[in-house]
């Protein structure tokens, strides 16, 4: 770890910090990319993003590298044979929910051409730069996430609740929480 300064939260692991440098806040427009921080944001309720981090290369191999088309054809029988893998988070709600979610996520874009489109939508299609200078400042909800929820549920997604989407929505780059004294801040700011 080198003495550049960074958000807070990443400073504990080399694996939280590569992926602040690289990835967190960066604005995302990658619609398999963009459902995999669905999945792996549902994947972090109720855990550390650390835990998810260290576990998403076997995500990526046990779901089929994320691809939708795939995922949303599965069933039951591939739940419990997740539930063996102990190199993912074994949670058969949150396993039943990538099913789910990949179903979701497809009618999606049959409807509105691409998620990348459908997401943003939210945000009015550009990222809202946040000025935070203290971690404590920075929330876990806003009404745009709010409204991505809802809107999500009522479209079939599970795990999407106002706090996930919020973390969705910072990961992704359509907030970009990154403290002002962060070096990132300026570097992912449109």
């Amino acid at each position: 770890m080198n003495s550049k300064i960074r958000c807070p939260w990443c400073v504990k692991s080399e694996i939280e910090q590569e992926y602040h440098d690289t990835e967190w806040g960066v604005p995302l427009h990658d619609d398999p990319k963009l459902f995999e921080f669905v999945i792996l944001d549902g994947f972090q309720a109720g855990l550390s993003w650390k835990i998810v981090l260290n576990k998403r290369e076997s995500f990526r191999k046990a779901l089929y590298n994320f691809d939708a088309e795939i995922l949303a054809t599965l069933g039951e029988n591939q739940v419990d044979i997740w539930m063996q893998d102990t190199g993912i988070v074994r949670n058969r709600l949150k396993l039943q929910g990538v099913i789910k979610n990949a179903k979701a996520y497809l009618s999606v874009k049959q409807e509105f051409g691409t998620f990348d489109r459908y997401i943003w939508s939210f945000t009015g299609g550009k990222t809202i730069d946040n000025n935070w200078v203290d971690h404590k400042h920075i929330p876990t909800e806003s009404a745009e996430a709010v409204a991505m929820s809802k809107d999500m549920k009522k479209r079939g997604f599970i795990f999407c609740g106002p706090t996930i989407c919020y973390a969705f929505m910072q990961a992704a780059g359509m907030v970009n929480d990154h403290l002002a004294t962060c070096f990132r801040y300026t570097e992912v700011k449109r």
